[in-house]
């Protein structure tokens, strides 16, 4: 992550849609105005459905995975120092009271009061929530279900401890460790800032490590460490900030975030092209309709490209407004069709449903499972 605004950039993607009429507010979508910009692409923002239930919330949510619409996964950053003039809202979008995008403040707070990682209900309702390992997770940088495991179980990537953690699905038991908690490294049994981590059918895994190391490692089911690609850099298999990994039946997607650039590789790390001017992806995915979608921070943008790299469609722009995000930091899609987005720097999840006007080819589909 980079907790940074982005201020007087010119636009430097093309749009694939048509601009439309935004409603007179997002509640009342039912009033139209001429003119007027479409903000939110295919999707509806729920206004207020985060719902966190804690007064003066002020924590950055930076990961979101949706089991299904009754049960989404956030993670979010410790409690934050406050900075004069970058004004903090809330859920709901209220002011509270002043924020910060760059400081992290581990000293000032108890930590019993920080939430990592919670779970949300279909109306954006805390139904529970895991503080009894908020000594083993320091950021919920990335989390993620394994779709391939009967049990369900939850893997965080943990960034600041330089860890990938094995829960089990009710968050009872921590049933696995890969690497070694608050030891950076760049070898088989370290990581250096890790960021997210994707599985094939076998359970085998990669992990993007990440903002320290330029480099892609994977591990088998066990957390056994088998291979890794990478060096710093601009060429191609060399990274700047490896963001986020995803799979297909044949290949390897990587956000290269610094470098503006996903690279494709085979399984066993070949490089094999480049898709280049995609404007700091933070999350990269592919699904099921057989397209590549992202987030994109630079512009508060999410796109999607066929597998070939064109692309299809996007929308999306920053701000702090509902529908907008500023490090719309990671993505998901439920088995309803539903949005979320981890707005990072609004300190919110913001969850979206598809238009009844959309077609299918404009909404992003469910992330793939390959077949076993």
């Amino acid at each position: 992550m980079r907790y940074s605004m982005v201020t007087g950039v010119a636009l430097t993607l093309f749009a694939t849609a048509t601009l439309t009429a935004q409603p007179a507010c997002a509640s009342n979508p039912g009033v139209q105005e001429k003119g007027g910009l479409d903000l939110t692409g295919p999707y509806e923002v729920v206004v207020g459905w985060f719902k966190p239930g804690i007064e003066g919330w002020n924590q950055r949510v930076v990961s979101v995975n949706a089991e299904d619409p009754n049960r989404v996964f956030i993670g979010a950053v410790d409690r934050n120092d406050t900075r004069e003039g970058h004004p903090m809202l809330s859920a709901d979008g209220k002011v509270m009271k002043e924020k910060t995008t760059v400081v992290r403040d581990n000293n000032n707070f108890d930590k019993g009061d920080v939430n990592n990682i919670m779970v949300l209900d279909a109306d954006g309702k805390v139904i529970e929530n895991w503080s009894q390992w908020n000594s083993e997770v320091s950021i919920a940088h990335h989390i993620v279900i394994d779709p391939y495991d009967p049990a369900h179980a939850v893997w965080v990537v943990d960034r600041f401890n330089h860890r990938i953690l094995k829960f089990s699905n009710d968050g009872k038991q921590l049933l696995l460790k890969v690497g070694e908690k608050g030891v950076p490294g760049n070898d088989e049994n370290h990581f250096h800032d890790p960021a997210s981590l994707a599985f094939l059918p076998d359970g085998s895994f990669y992990v993007a490590d990440g903002y320290t190391n330029s480099r892609v490692v994977k591990f088998d089911k066990n957390g056994k460490y088998l291979m890794s690609w990478g060096t710093r850099g601009s060429g191609p298999a060399q990274f700047k900030l490896v963001h986020s990994v995803a799979v297909d039946a044949n290949r390897v997607y990587v956000a290269d975030r610094s470098n503006d650039r996903i690279q494709i590789f085979d399984h066993n790390g070949k490089f094999l092209d480049q898709w280049p001017n995609t404007a700091r992806v933070t999350r990269v995915m592919t699904t099921d309709d057989k397209r590549v979608c992202v987030s994109a921070t630079q512009y508060g943008r999410y796109a999607c490209y066929d597998l070939n790299g064109k692309l299809v469609s996007q929308w999306g722009t920053l701000g702090d407004a509902p529908g907008v995000s500023d490090n719309a930091h990671q993505i998901d899609v439920d088995n309803e069709g539903n949005f979320y987005v981890a707005d990072a720097n609004n300190n919110r999840v913001q969850k979206f449903v598809p238009k009844k006007s959309a077609s299918k080819a404009q909404l992003i589909g469910k992330e793939l499972v390959l077949k076993k």
